[in-house]
């Protein structure tokens, strides 16, 4: 899983994970619930659905707020991360409804974003 970080990622919302089944994604959301396991948790997006990430150990350290996920989605149009960061919202919150209108507007419009062309400097 480690070279997923390496590749191209999609930023999708939840009503798009089952477009993108074994690709790798970016999926950014609110935390809603922390299964007992610690192994698995639950993130809405802008819209307020939920995707489900999936993780391979257990959470070391405690989450919370907007939480930025890094992974392949799985067949059950889960999210398998590979990294996730939590969004620090001391001074600013961050605009989660706002972020999935730009999430849709990128996928709409994948001719003036592209998912994977290199970077020129």
């Amino acid at each position: 899983m480690e070279d997923i970080m390496q590749l191209p990622k999609a930023r999708v919302n939840a009503s798009m994970l089952p477009q993108y089944i074994d690709r790798p994604v970016c999926f950014v959301g609110k935390l809603e619930k922390i299964h007992p396991t610690g192994k698995m948790f639950i993130l809405s997006d802008g819209e307020g659905k939920n995707g489900t990430i999936e993780l391979m150990e257990p959470l070391d350290e405690e989450i919370s707020g907007i939480v930025e996920v890094v992974g392949k989605v799985t067949a059950k149009a889960t999210v398998l991360c590979a990294s996730y960061t939590l969004f620090k919202e001391d001074t600013n919150r961050f605009d989660l409804e706002l972020y999935n209108e730009a999430v849709k507007i990128i996928n709409e419009l994948p001719q003036f974003f592209p998912v994977g062309l290199p970077q020129h400097e």
